[in-house]
């Protein structure tokens, strides 16, 4: 037999983390709360040491994610990738600022191939990283993968802002925390 539906959660503890009317003002703010939700989800042992959320031009939370890869079996739930499918099922556009309105991803950590090519076409006008993908090399197992040579460039070629080590050396303390905690062992 084979499959027909594939289905994906964000664990419920999510749900408690996040305040759906707070506004979260700075570009640390939110970064603070993909951190938060990376620490938690590796604390909880709900997924691996990623956390992401998307946020509206007023920095309201659209959508949060947190890594569910080794739960779901499902080499595609990074956080990001959460973030973005759930933020995609809630206003049912499969590109978030096709509404003129603009959008911001924050994570944890620097988007792998993966997540970087979603994010070309996910319709984010903004995307704020904490740590970056040497961190994350260096401090788990992960391999982030390939990137172009100018990943930045071509993401602000097509309308994405990116600005880097936003709260960095929190967010490698998770990364780092996770490690030594035994890494894919939750």
């Amino acid at each position: 037999m084979l499959y027909v539906q594939v289905h994906l959660t964000l664990p419920a503890w999510l749900h408690e983390e996040i305040d759906a009317a707070a506004i979260y003002a700075s570009d640390e703010d939110k970064v603070a709360l993909a951190i938060r939700m990376s620490q938690r989800n590796v604390e909880l042992g709900t997924g691996g040491p990623f956390g992401a959320a998307v946020f509206d031009g007023e920095g309201r939370v659209v959508a949060a994610g947190v890594n569910r890869v080794v739960p779901h079996n499902c080499s595609v739930a990074h956080a990001e990738m959460m973030a973005f499918m759930t933020a995609q099922a809630r206003t049912q556009r499969y590109r978030l600022n096709d509404d003129g309105r603009r959008y911001v991803l924050a994570t944890s950590a620097q988007p792998c191939c993966q997540c970087y090519g979603a994010s070309v076409w996910a319709g984010i006008d903004e995307m704020l990283i904490g740590a970056r993908s040497e961190d994350v090399e260096e401090l788990t197992e992960f391999d982030e993968g390939p990137l172009p040579a100018d990943w930045v460039g071509e993401l602000e070629r097509r309308g994405v802002q990116v600005r880097r080590d936003v709260l960095r050396d929190e967010a490698r303390r998770v990364l780092a925390a996770y490690s030594a905690g035994g890494g894919l062992m939750y």
